[in-house]
């Protein structure tokens, strides 16, 4: 079978697009080190939005990964994922921000963040900033002191070519970026590829 065409996302940009039940969303990381952000909605109700709190209460576990699924606010299963050359995301942290920029980086220039580009991506599906929830971070790499709850944020993991596959359980709204956060990608900024599978 051929590989599937991807599609860019430039160094921090963001899109948003429908995934149809039973799609498969892959995302790539092409260069390694690069941080993806990912909310997705129901594509019937955008009330319905991917939760974290369900997700790990239902999988027992912070650590998503192959044969892991996403949850909904409403319990439901939005996406299985299917395949993950990492293993290692983070399904902690809000999209990085303005007021991220200011907080964390105040030497550095402003930037709108993932926030901001989800905010303008997914804004022609009628979905506004305050429907934003915490997304799953897709090579991210935040661990967790098990004793004393601190957490760091670390380089990711994600070596050139790395990727992960998600099926989607129902029709969804997906927002997606290349992440434009400075501790969250090692200090530098790079792409991010995606490609939808058919059922």
């Amino acid at each position: 079978m051929n590989p599937p065409r991807m599609t860019r996302i430039e160094p921090r940009s963001g899109v948003a697009l429908k995934l149809a039940k039973g799609e498969t969303l892959i995302v790539s990381d092409p260069e390694g080190g690069q941080v993806s952000d990912l909310v997705c909605y129901g594509a019937d109700d955008t009330g319905e939005v991917v939760s974290n709190g369900r997700t790990f209460d239902y999988e027992e576990s912070i650590a998503l990964t192959t044969g892991s699924r996403l949850w909904s606010n409403r319990s439901r299963v939005m996406l299985e994922i299917v395949e993950d050359t990492v293993g290692t995301h983070d399904f902690l942290l809000t999209p990085c921000s303005v007021d991220t920029f200011k907080h964390f980086y105040p030497d550095k220039p402003e930037h709108r963040g993932c926030f901001g580009n989800l905010e303008a991506a997914l804004a022609p599906y009628g979905i506004g900033p305050d429907a934003i929830p915490t997304a799953f971070n897709l090579f991210m790499n935040v661990p967790v002191d098990g004793r004393s709850g601190v957490l760091e944020v670390k380089p990711p993991l994600s070596k050139a070519g790395d990727r992960i596959a998600l099926r989607a359980e129902m029709d969804l709204i997906v927002g997606l970026t290349a992440c434009s956060a400075y501790a969250s990608n090692g200090g530098s900024f790079k792409p991010i590829d995606y490609a939808v599978l058919p059922a």
